[in-house]
């Protein structure tokens, strides 16, 4: 079964919002063996009228699933940039489930500037930009 394709605006959205995970993340040499608090926040598009009208949960996305690999990933993957941390934590979504179509990414780092409440990166990205298809 296709995804029918509609213009980006159309597009539903599910939110995964303020997951907090304790990482390795940096450049710095204190960042590189003290953890620190990670923010994501993470929006899939995605076309939810299958399971909005079916109240099947093999129509949807699994925002569990999702959420979890999305936790494993940072709490494993110790990158330097939080700029490469947002692309894996994009193509993390495309892998862990095929239906998703774009995604938007936020990976913040609370308290890392002084003077900041939090600095960070947001992308929005395709399927095909990051997996090729």
């Amino acid at each position: 079964m296709g995804v029918a394709r509609y213009p980006r605006l159309m597009l539903d959205r599910i939110h995964i919002r303020d997951l907090l995970v304790n990482a390795i993340i940096g450049i710095n040499p204190d960042e590189r063996v003290t953890k620190q608090d990670v923010l994501v926040n993470a929006t899939l598009y995605f076309d939810t009228r299958a399971a909005g009208a079916s109240d099947d949960m093999a129509e949807s996305i699994n925002y569990s699933t999702i959420t979890k690999a999305l936790k494993s990933h940072i709490e494993t993957s110790e990158p330097g940039l939080v700029e490469k941390l947002v692309a894996d934590l994009a193509r993390v979504c495309f892998e862990t489930d095929g239906r998703i179509e774009e995604v938007r990414i936020t990976a913040e780092k609370p308290g890392a500037v002084t003077f900041t409440r939090s600095v960070g990166v947001t992308i929005h990205r395709t399927r095909a930009e990051v997996m090729g298809s």
